[in-house]
């Protein structure tokens, strides 16, 4: 539990620093004079720079403590949120946000790295279910606490008390988080059998994950050609580069996770705006509301999580790529109508939509760590980072132009561009479902691939 709660806790800030900005987006607008599209390059910033550092930070977390690098993570998270606070104009803000980038990048390969290693396979995707709560509880409380504070002070001390967050959870890492053995050592005991942490698992076991059980029960070969032979730790950037690429799963896995957060970082950064425009209540209301989406969120990736890894259990090889497909694809269609309504009816199709598209999230990272062999997976995480973090960068500038475009002034109070950019941006959500079917056919030759590759280098 203590694990879960600290790597969960390290995601969630950074979800509440981008929901918090949503929450304040109404003041920054009117502060600083600025449009949505300013306002949303105040969220591509930070994500950004982060998409730049995670590649030499996914080097890092493969050879160095991890712990040690989310500590220094966080610190200078909170560096960031006192200068945003501080900021006297638009630019100094601007500068803020691109300091928290260079942070934001060791985040996502760190966690990812250190839950494979402290969590057997056989229950990765329902405790990453819980891990990643972290990011829907973290969205929802910039969104809640952000908007409290903003309305009861002002947005700069929303970003002061993200400040103090920040130091409180580097001094708990430190303190609470201890540095597991890779490849298997770490893995932390449970009622199926896992080693006790610092007992390196023999040969045997490296395949005991219930995705690499089903393979083999299937009689699936490894890719002999990508089996891993020599150390990769030695490996130049660039072959790790180009291993990693030569997995058809983990291809198809890195586009689809990056077109969902796409959405999700273009949809937190105007959530507030939306809402207050377009179904007209005004911004105090949205208390009773956001905890109503976010409980769907929660519920939607906790059991996804659970029910993928017991239908792996029985042997449904295919789950972990069926059900981020489903999730997708449901999120569209719950999202279309809740928000072209403009009464709160609309209210529990938004909340379904939240669901479903949290619901993706779990398997999809546990089928990452099921492809790809254990000693690359800081690396693994780095390449996903770069492109799901330029998705986010993207995102709040894209919506916030088309938004721009579509609405004009009178569309602006209206809420209408928001729609309309919402709209739009569901058609490629709604794909990633046809994007994952495509990984159908790789992922069990792929899972069985890195098992083999896991027990080479562990005898």
């Amino acid at each position: 539990m203590r694990v879960v709660l600290l790597l969960a806790s390290v995601l969630a800030l950074n979800t509440a620093d981008t929901g918090t900005l949503g929450a304040v987006a109404p003041q920054l607008e009117a502060h600083f004079g600025i449009s949505h599209a300013r306002l949303g390059l105040l969220a591509a910033a930070s994500s950004g720079v982060g998409a730049v550092a995670s590649v030499p930070l996914g080097v890092l977390v493969d050879r160095t403590g991890r712990v040690q690098l989310l500590v220094i993570t966080v610190a200078v998270w909170a560096v960031a949120m006192v200068a945003s606070g501080l900021a006297p104009n638009y630019w100094w803000l601007l500068g803020a946000r691109l300091l928290l980038g260079a942070a934001v990048g060791a985040a996502g390969p760190a966690v990812v790295s250190l839950t494979g290693d402290f969590i057997p396979p056989s229950d990765r995707a329902g405790v990453l279910g819980w891990i990643l709560t972290g990011e829907i509880i973290g969205a929802g409380l910039g969104l809640l606490i952000g908007d409290e504070v903003a309305a009861v002070f002002s947005w700069r001390h929303a970003f002061f008390l993200l400040a103090v967050a920040s130091a409180v959870l580097s001094v708990a890492v430190w303190r609470l988080l201890p540095e597991p053995g890779r490849g298997g050592a770490g893995w932390l005991p449970t009622d199926r059998g896992a080693p006790e942490p610092g007992q390196p698992p023999d040969a045997g076991q490296q395949s005991t994950g219930r995705a690499q059980a089903a393979v083999v029960a299937r009689g699936v070969a490894p890719a002999r050609d990508r089996v891993l032979i020599d150390d990769p730790n030695q490996w130049s950037l660039s072959r790790a580069t180009t291993y990693l690429l030569s997995i058809p799963t983990n291809r198809l896995l890195i586009v689809a996770s990056a077109m969902g957060y796409f959405f999700f970082a273009g949809m937190r950064t105007f959530v507030v705006v939306f809402v207050v425009s377009h179904f007209g209540i005004p911004q105090t209301a949205l208390g009773g509301l956001v905890p109503v989406v976010g409980l769907a969120a929660l519920v939607g990736a906790v059991l996804a999580g659970r029910l993928t890894d017991r239908a792996l259990g029985q042997g449904h090889t295919g789950v972990r790529i069926l059900v981020p497909a489903a999730g997708y694809v449901a999120a569209a269609l719950f999202f279309v109508p809740g928000v072209w309504l403009t009464s709160l009816a609309a209210l529990p199709l938004i909340a379904l939509g939240a669901g479903a598209l949290a619901a993706s999230n779990p398997p999809l990272d546990a089928a990452r760590l099921d492809i790809v062999p254990g000693r690359l997976w800081g690396r693994a995480e780095s390449l996903r980072t770069v492109l799901r973090l330029a998705a986010e960068a993207v995102a709040p500038a894209t919506f916030g132009w088309i938004a721009d475009q579509f609405g004009g002034p009178a569309g602006r109070s209206s809420g209408v561009g928001l729609r309309d950019a919402f709209l739009i941006m569901l058609v490629p959500l709604a794909a990633n479902g046809l994007i994952l079917i495509a990984a159908r056919g790789s992922y069990p030759v792929d899972v069985a691939t890195a098992a083999a590759s896991d027990r080479r280098q562990a005898g």
